[in-house]
């Protein structure tokens, strides 16, 4: 009897087709995937940088309404005045450092989160909030480390180059503006050009629990020949949002000069300042306050995908997702996560599939799923297949004519018989 296979459902598709992506399909998915699971993608993000917001500013304007008081208790112009000044300053300059490195770190951590979800919902995969920290909890630490060394090394940076400008102004102003300059233009093209270069430091410290030296090869290693769509994505979502700022503080600073000449048509400070406070301050930040959520939602959800992508194309991360999507749709439990599966995989460079939904890649060699052609995939013949010898093309001789065969010899014609009528002598011939 012949055994039929069991019927098993259609595989459930993610945010993204699982196979190299284009420009286009990296850009549109980092602005959609916002509908995967709005509730962590945005509504997480957007509480967690508003009440960081709230804290840092309520805390610094605290720490310096405490400091700065205890100016009115001393004459002003004295020596004891200029040195609670100082220490005024200094103190809510450093208290501003700290709070802001606090609220930078909680920025990072609302970063991991979104790239956590977006990788598994590659795989139609939809996680809680909880199932997803403790995903990114054992390297939380790791990737706060890694953004105070980045802030490290900016500030060094900074300093290094403000001190020998300021070291040449003592001697030369007109060259030390010349140099300032040069350094300036010059620090643009190096910043974009390292942004996009460690661009995918995080998600390889989420993704593959790697150090934080090794995650910067792998970042380097993986946006190797993806450095212009990458650099293309981050810096269009960048200006998008960069536009839709100004837009929308155009109005405000409108609707705040308009209120202030109908309420104060005299020239009256007092109803500026208030009106001013009040309207480009509060509601514009509010809005100000949602267009960072999403651009943070947005610019790691386009981190999340180039990362995805790039491995697709070096190490054949699209074989793993399919056969993880196709063992877990089929009953299989206790699988190992897919994004670990091949870390580091070499195969011949790939570009982007023709038509959406299509595989047309044939397994990596040695891949357990070699010779598997999923629907609509072009057939690649295994390793080591070698076609049949095509026949050697005729020759401009003509080829000699077959011997016929020869005919079957017809029976012999029995001999006529010799008839005489009654009365006559046999020896008479017939008649004609």
């Amino acid at each position: 009897m012949t055994a039929y296979p069991a019927w098993t459902p259609a595989s459930r598709p993610g945010i993204i087709p699982l196979h190299p992506l284009s420009f286009g399909t990296i850009l549109g998915r980092s602005f959609t995937a916002l509908r995967q699971n709005p509730r962590v993608l945005l509504g997480f993000a957007l509480v967690v940088q508003t009440v960081a917001y709230l804290v840092v500013l309520v805390a610094i304007g605290g720490v310096a309404f405490a400091t700065f008081a205890r100016l009115d208790t001393v004459r002003p112009g004295s020596e004891e005045f200029e040195t609670i000044l100082v220490g005024s300053i200094a103190i809510t300059a450093i208290a501003s450092l700290v709070l802001g490195l606090a609220a930078g770190a909680l920025g990072v951590l609302v970063q991991a989160i979104v790239v956590t979800e977006v990788t598994h919902a590659a795989v139609a995969e939809k996680l809680r909030l909880g199932q997803l920290w403790q995903r990114v909890k054992p390297v939380a630490w790791r990737l706060i480390g890694y953004t105070a060394l980045i802030l490290v090394v900016i500030v060094g940076a900074l300093a290094i180059v403000a001190l020998v400008i300021v070291s040449l102004a003592l001697v030369a102003v007109p060259v030390a503006v010349i140099l300032g300059i040069l350094i300036v233009l010059g620090m643009i093209p190096l910043a974009w050009w390292l942004t996009i270069k460690l661009l995918l430091v995080p998600a390889v410290i989420l993704m593959e629990q790697a150090t934080i030296g090794r995650a910067i090869g792998r970042s380097w290693r993986l946006t190797k020949g993806r450095f212009w769509p990458a650099l293309g994505v981050i810096f269009l979502i960048s200006l998008v949002f960069g536009a839709v700022g100004q837009v929308i503080s155009i109005p405000f600073t409108f609707l705040s000069s308009g209120l202030t000449t109908i309420i104060s048509p005299t020239g009256d400070p007092a109803p500026a300042v208030i009106i001013g406070t009040i309207v480009t301050l509060l509601l514009a930040q509010v809005l100000t306050l949602l267009i960072q959520a999403v651009a943070v939602v947005v610019t790691s959800t386009a981190t999340a995908l180039i990362y995805i992508d790039a491995r697709m194309r070096r190490e054949g991360l699209d074989l793993d997702l399919m056969a993880y999507v196709e063992q877990r749709d089929a009953g299989a439990t206790g699988l190992g996560d897919p994004y670990r599966a091949h870390i580091g995989r070499e195969i011949a460079p790939r570009a982007a599939a023709p038509m959406p939904g299509a595989a047309p890649y044939p397994p990596a060699a040695g891949y357990p799923g070699a010779g598997y052609t999923a629907p609509g995939a072009t057939y690649a013949p295994p390793a080591g297949y070698a076609p049949a010898a095509a026949p050697a093309p005729p020759t401009s001789e003509a080829p000699a004519a077959p011997t016929p065969d020869p005919a079957p010899e017809s029976p012999a014609a029995p001999a006529p018989t010799q008839w005489a009528a009654p009365g006559t002598s046999g020896s008479e011939a017939p008649r004609e």
